[in-house]
């Protein structure tokens, strides 16, 4: 089942696979801290021959006998992404299969293929882990109020997934989920915004959810921030930090808007870092 044509990298005794869900389009002008033709530049240079594309992985997770998934795309929801379910078949896996999703957070791109086109989990025999504050979040009467029309609907299907999914929705603390894997706080994109962390002997993966967007603009200036951000200088702060630890201790990191080699290392450059892609 290793022998896929998808990213993977063995972390002791867990293999972790980048599945592509597709792409969304988002325009460069949602970024705010740097000027949009520099932008733009950053991401020509960079190979990007869109630069208002965004790209969506998810990660499959299998060892010790366990079958996770780490956020779960679109579900085709808006015309983008999509590709999870396909994909998880051809990395040799089923959604029946999934026993356990871990939810960085809660925004439609990574809960949208939660549900099926009937509104029925997609996943029927998986638990949910997700961190308490999101869950608050999403269930604030007051938030929802003051939300945008597209904010409203992203609120109305984060509450009907937790209700579909109901006593399989699992709260998470700071204890590992399971032997070798646990949760990292990452607030600030929303407010339990949630990375994941596998550990063995020297080697260390981080999933890093939405630290970045756009990973080598971010990269190169981490105080730029995008709309989609509930608290941007807690999540520039969250961001600082994490590409910081990220390349001073050289871990290997899976980002849930890196291009489809899914892994990369964080490598300082001038005043920020760079993005560089791992080899599959």
């Amino acid at each position: 089942m290793n022998d896929t044509p998808f990213a993977s990298h063995q972390i002791g005794d867990y293999r972790v696979t980048a599945l592509s869900d597709g792409h969304m389009a988002a325009s460069l002008d949602l970024l705010s801290g740097i000027d949009t033709a520099d932008a733009d530049e950053i991401q020509r240079n960079a190979g990007i021959s869109q630069p208002g594309n965004i790209h969506i992985n998810c990660y499959l997770i299998r060892g010790r006998g366990r079958t996770i998934l780490v956020d779960a795309g679109t579900g085709g929801l808006n015309n983008a992404g999509g590709s999870l379910k396909d994909n998880l078949y051809a990395a040799g896996s089923s959604p029946e299969e999934i026993d356990t999703i871990l939810l960085t957070h809660a925004h439609p791109d990574h809960i949208g293929g939660l549900l099926d086109t009937e509104g029925r989990a997609t996943f029927a025999n998986a638990e949910l882990y997700i961190h308490p504050l999101e869950v608050k979040f999403w269930r604030n009467d007051t938030f929802l109020n003051q939300a945008s029309e597209r904010g409203k609907r992203n609120f109305e299907l984060a509450r009907r997934t937790l209700d579909i999914y109901g006593r399989r929705v699992n709260f998470l603390s700071e204890s590992a989920i399971v032997a070798g894997i646990r949760p990292v706080s990452l607030p600030g994109h929303t407010p339990g915004h949630t990375g994941f962390r596998i550990d063995s002997g020297d080697k260390s993966l981080l999933i890093w959810g939405d630290i970045v967007h756009y990973p080598h603009i971010q990269s190169a200036q981490p105080a730029v921030s995008i709309a989609f951000d509930s608290d941007p200088a807690q999540a520039q702060a969250s961001r600082k930090k994490i590409l910081e630890l990220a390349a001073q201790e050289k871990w290997l990191i899976a980002g849930m808007h890196f291009g489809k080699p899914g892994f990369a290392h964080i490598i300082p450059d001038a005043d920020g870092y760079r993005i560089a892609y791992a080899e599959k």
